[in-house]
């Protein structure tokens, strides 16, 4: 798992819409990076719109918001479309950078144990290094804490 205050793994990943989005090209902002399990579900829903009503509040306090998951690039388009949300996602699909940042893990559910995403947010500063993590993250007021935690930079 990565630590605060240690340099985030850099990564370019395909983002909804087309094009790119790495790490490196976003320096001198903060860059909050939400990992969700999986588009249009009802957490991760709740979750993405949550940080879309937020987004020029984010924007105006110089940092960018990334929601990663294993989505292909399509459908993250269609969850986008279908929610009009204000936030880039990001594809993963082959969990390259969710392992990186230590949120690939081993999961349960009705006595089914299975790997995917831990929702798990991280806050890098506009230096590239990690400011925070929020581990199993609740979709509940979380994205104004985190917009807090923006402003306190």
């Amino acid at each position: 798992m990565i630590e605060v205050g240690a340099k985030a793994p850099e990564f370019t990943l395909p983002r909804d819409g087309g094009g790119e989005v790495s790490l490196d090209s976003l320096s001198g902002q903060a860059v909050v990076l939400y990992f969700y399990p999986k588009d249009d579900t009802p957490g991760c829903t709740k979750e993405a719109i949550a940080f879309t009503e937020h987004a020029d509040a984010f924007g105006a306090a110089n940092a960018v918001v990334l929601g990663i998951s294993k989505d292909t690039v399509a459908k993250h388009d269609k969850f986008r479309d279908k929610h009009g949300l204000k936030v880039a996602l990001l594809s993963d699909e082959n969990s390259d950078v969710c392992e990186r940042y230590g949120v690939w893990k081993e999961k349960n559910m009705y006595g089914r144990t299975y790997m995917g995403i831990e929702r798990t947010t991280v806050l890098i500063d506009a230096s590239g290094n990690i400011a925070r993590i929020w581990p199993k993250v609740k979709v509940a007021g979380h994205a104004e804490d985190v917009l807090e935690a923006v402003k306190a930079l």
